[in-house]
C-alpha cells in the first residue's frame, strides 16, 4: 500500500481522504471537529481510519487555525515597528465606508494597540531612494524595548520598503540579535506591493497568527510522527496551492482560507475531465455554504480579501481563491426574530453539541433536523450508520421553537427552514454569477460537502442551472481536492509606469529576480526543475482608474516588449468583464506578478467496475413540496450504482458521508469515473 492522504478541518467535521497510488482505492474517515483542541479531532480521525501511516508518501493538511485565531482574536501580543511619522497609519486605515447607511458601522479594531506601535528614524521615497538614513542606534534601542514579557511577536513595516527592503532587512537583523525570542514578520518578505495600509494590515496579521500557527504545525508534525508517518507534509494555502511546513511557519497568513479552497480545486479538475469547463462549485458543510465560479477549468483568484467582512474587516492583500460564503450549513440554527419572521443562520450548532438529532445535547433546531423530519436523511444510515439520528428529538425542537409560535405543523416548519436556507444559498450562487455578468444557465453546478448534494438540485432548479455534478466522496471533497493541488507561490512587485513609457528590460530583470527566488524556494521544497512552471502577469488599468486588471502575458511577449499585444490583451479582458473597452485611452502598469507552480503527481480515479447487485435498498416517505403529502420515495445505495446506471427522480441516493436528493423530473446517470451527472427537470 502506497498512500497519499489529505485531512481537512471544517467547522463541524474533520475529514480524511486517502488514495492508494497502487490500486486507486479510496479510503475516507470523518470525526467531529474539536474546537477546544483541533489535535483531538485529528487524532480521532487518524485512529478511526486504521490506515498504516508508515506507508504514506504525502500528507496534505488544510486547517482553520489561522483564520480562527484572527477572528477569535486569540493571537500573539504583537508589536508594530514603522517609519518615524507613520505611527497612526494602521489605526487610521482607509476612509471608505462600504455600507454608507449602516448606522452601526464600526471601524476594524487593530490587532496592535497604539502603545505597542514604535517608530524608527529612517525614510525612503517611492523610488526606493534613501531620504533619511537608517539610525541604527535608534533601531537598537527600539529592538531592546521589544524584549519584554508583554510582546511575543513583531511586524516591521517601513514606508516604501516594497521598492527597497534594505532598511527593513537591517532592522529585522537588529531585532533578531536584541530580541531573539520574538516571532518576526518583515513586510518585504510578505508582500512587495504598494498601498501602505493594506501591506501593513497583511504583515500585522502574519505576525499576530504566526506564533500560534507555528506551535500548531509543530504539534501536528509530532502527532503524525506518533502514528509512524515519515513522508512529506504539505500545508494548503488560500491560493489553491500547497507549501511546506517551514514556509507555512514563516508566512502563515497564506493559509487563512486553506480549508474551503480544496473543494474548488477538485471541482475544476473533475468537471474538466468530464468535459464541463465552466462550473459553479457549491460546497455546503455543517457551518457554512460556499460557492465559487470556475472558467476554463481555472478557479477564480482574487488579489485580496477581508478578515471579518468588507465593511469593517482587516484587509489581506494576498491571492485567494474567490469564494462567496454564507452562514447556511447543515448545523445552521433556525430561529424567529423580534417581528416573528423565520430566519436560518448564521449562528451554527457546530460539531458540539451539533443539531438536536445528533443526540449530543443540542437544543436549537437546525437545517439537518429539518431534513430528517422531511425524510431526506436516513435516521439509521447517517455517516454509514455510525451516528443514529434522533428523529423525535428533532421534531420536538422544531415543534416547540418554530412550529408552535408560527402556528404551523412540524412538517411545514421544517420545509420552511429548508426553503429559507435554499434561498440564502441561491443568492450566494447569484453573487458569483449573475451579479458579475454571468448567466448561471451557461454553467454546470458541482455540489459537494456533507450537505451539498442534499440541497444542490433544489438550488440548481431555482436558478435554472441545467446540469448538476455530484462527485465521488462529496462529503470529503475538500480534502480530496488537496490531493490534486500543486505547490504554488505568488510574487508581486509594484512597477508604476505608463505602458508607453515602460522599460521592458527592467520588467524582464524584475521577473528574472522573482523567478530566481521562486525556483530556489521550490527546490528547497523538493520540486524537480522540470516540474516548475512560471506564469507572468501585469496589473494594468486605464489612466484615472483606481483598480487594475490582472492580465496574463506570455514570456515571448515580455521578451519582445510588444506593448500593442499587451494593450490588446488588457482591452479584451476589460471588454469581457465590464462589457466595454476604451481603446483610445492611455493605460498604465501598476504591478508585475508571478505565479510559480511545482507540479505534483495527480491522484487519478480508476473507472468503476460494473454493478453486481441491485442499488435499490428501500423506500421511505419523503416530503418534497408545499403539499406536504410526501412520496414513498425509492432509496438507493450509491456504492452499488455502477457506470451507466440511471435513476429518475424523485429519489434519494445515500452514501457514507452524504446524501443526494433528486426531485421529480430530475434524471441521473453515473459517469464511467463514478460521478453522478444530474439533468435538472423543469422548475
Amino acid at each position: 500500500m502506497s498512500l497519499v492522504l489529505a485531512l481537512d478541518i471544517g467547522g463541524t467535521f474533520t475529514d480524511l481522504v486517502a488514495f492508494d497510488l497502487a490500486t486507486g482505492e479510496i479510503h475516507q474517515a470523518k470525526s467531529s471537529t474539536t474546537p477546544y483542541d483541533l489535535a483531538v479531532g485529528i487524532r480521532e480521525t487518524l485512529a478511526k481510519s486504521g490506515l498504516p501511516m508508515d506507508t504514506a508518501e504525502t500528507f496534505i493538511h488544510g486547517s482553520t487555525v489561522a483564520i480562527n485565531t484572527a477572528i477569535e482574536r486569540t493571537g500573539a501580543r504583537t508589536a508594530l515597528v514603522v517609519t518615524e511619522g507613520m505611527r497612526d497609519v494602521y489605526k487610521i486605515g482607509r476612509g471608505s465606508r462600504p455600507e454608507a447607511y449602516n448606522l452601526f458601522f464600526k471601524r476594524p479594531e487593530p490587532y496592535v494597540p497604539r502603545h505597542r506601535t514604535l517608530e524608527i528614524v529612517e525614510r525612503l521615497n517611492a523610488d526606493g531612494d534613501v531620504v533619511t538614513v537608517l539610525d541604527r542606534a535608534n533601531a537598537t534601542g527600539v529592538a531592546q524595548r521589544l524584549n519584554t514579557d508583554d510582546i511575543e511577536s513583531v511586524a516591521v513595516v517601513f514606508l516604501h520598503s516594497w521598492a527597497n527592503p534594505e532598511h527593513e532587512a537591517a532592522v529585522g537583523a537588529i531585532i533578531a540579535k536584541e530580541a531573539p525570542g520574538l516571532y518576526r514578520s518583515l513586510s518585504h518578505e510578505i508582500l512587495r506591493e504598494y498601498r501602505e495600509y493594506e501591506r501593513m494590515s497583511t504583515t500585522v496579521l502574519n505576525a499576530y497568527v504566526g506564533p500560534r500557527v507555528k506551535r500548531y504545525l509543530g504539534d501536528l508534525e509530532n502527532l503524525l510522527g506518533e502514528f509512524g508517518f515519515t513522508g512529506r507534509l504539505l500545508i494548503m494555502q488560500s491560493n489553491g496551492g500547497t507549501m511546506t511546513p517551514d514556509t507555512a511557519k514563516r508566512v502563515p497568513v497564506n493559509m487563512m482560507e486553506s480549508g474551503p479552497v480544496g473543494g474548488i480545486i477538485a471541482a475544476a479538475e473533475i468537471s474538466g475531465n468530464l468535459g464541463y469547463k465552466n462550473v459553479l462549485a457549491f460546497d455546503m458543510g455543517g457551518t457554512t455554504a460556499k460557492v465559487s465560479l470556475v472558467q476554463n477549468s481555472e478557479p477564480s483568484i482574487a488579489q485580496g480579501y477581508y478578515i471579518g467582512g468588507l465593511a469593517s474587516g482587516h484587509p489581506v492583500m494576498l491571492p485567494v481563491v474567490d469564494i462567496i460564503e454564507v452562514g447556511t450549513g447543515g448545523g445552521s440554527i433556525a430561529w424567529i426574530d423580534e417581528v416573528g419572521a423565520l430566519k436560518v443562520g448564521p449562528r451554527s450548532a457546530g460539531g458540539h453539541p451539533g443539531p438536536v438529532c445528533y443526540g449530543q445535547g443540542g437544543t436549537a433546531p437546525t437545517v439537518t433536523d429539518a431534513n430528517v423530519i422531511l425524510g431526506r436523511l436516513s435516521p439509521s444510515r447517517f455517516l454509514g450508520g455510525e451516528m443514529p439520528l434522533d428523529v423525535e428529538g428533532a421534531r420536538a425542537a422544531i415543534r416547540t421553537t418554530i412550529a408552535a409560535p408560527l402556528g404551523l405543523t412540524v412538517e411545514a416548519a421544517a420545509l420552511g427552514i429548508i426553503k429559507i436556507a435554499v434561498a440564502e444559498m441561491s443568492l450566494a450562487v447569484r453573487g458569483v454569477s449573475v451579479e458579475r455578468g454571468y448567466d448561471p444557465r451557461d454553467f454546470a453546478m458541482v455540489g459537494f460537502g456533507g450537505a451539498g448534494p442534499l440541497h444542490s438540485a433544489e438550488i440548481a432548479r431555482e436558478l435554472h442551472i441545467p446540469t448538476l455534478i455530484i462527485p465521488r466522496v462529496p462529503g470529503h471533497f475538500s480534502a480530496l481536492g488537496m490531493l490534486m493541488s500543486d505547490l504554488r507561490h505568488d510574487y508581486v512587485r509594484t512597477y508604476y509606469k505608463s505602458l508607453a513609457d515602460s522599460d521592458f528590460g527592467e520588467i524582464r530583470r524584475i521577473l528574472a529576480g522573482m523567478i530566481g527566488e521562486a525556483r530556489e524556494l521550490l527546490l528547497s521544497e523538493g520540486t524537480a526543475a522540470d516540474a516548475m512552471t512560471f506564469q507572468r502577469f501585469l496589473d494594468i488599468r486605464y489612466v484615472g482608474q483606481e483598480f487594475p486588471i490582472q492580465t496574463p502575458i506570455d514570456e515571448a511577449t515580455i521578451a519582445s516588449g510588444d506593448a500593442e499585444r499587451i494593450r490588446a490583451a488588457f482591452d479584451e479582458i476589460h471588454d469581457r468583464r465590464f462589457g466595454h473597452k476604451a481603446t483610445a485611452e492611455a493605460v498604465e502598469i501598476v504591478n508585475i506578478r508571478l505565479t510559480a507552480t511545482g507540479k505534483r503527481e495527480r491522484s487519478r480515479f480508476p473507472e468503476l467496475p460494473p454493478a453486481t447487485t441491485d442499488a435499490l435498498i428501500a423506500h421511505r416517505h419523503v416530503i418534497f413540496d408545499d403539499s406536504l403529502e410526501g412520496i414513498e420515495c425509492p432509496i438507493y445505495d450509491r456504492e452499488r450504482l455502477g457506470p451507466g446506471a440511471r435513476v429518475s427522480g424523485p429519489a434519494v441516493i445515500q452514501e457514507y458521508a452524504s446524501t443526494t436528493v433528486l426531485f421529480p423530473g430530475d434524471a441521473m446517470q453515473v459517469a464511467p469515473s463514478g460521478e453522478m451527472i444530474v439533468t435538472i427537470g423543469a422548475a
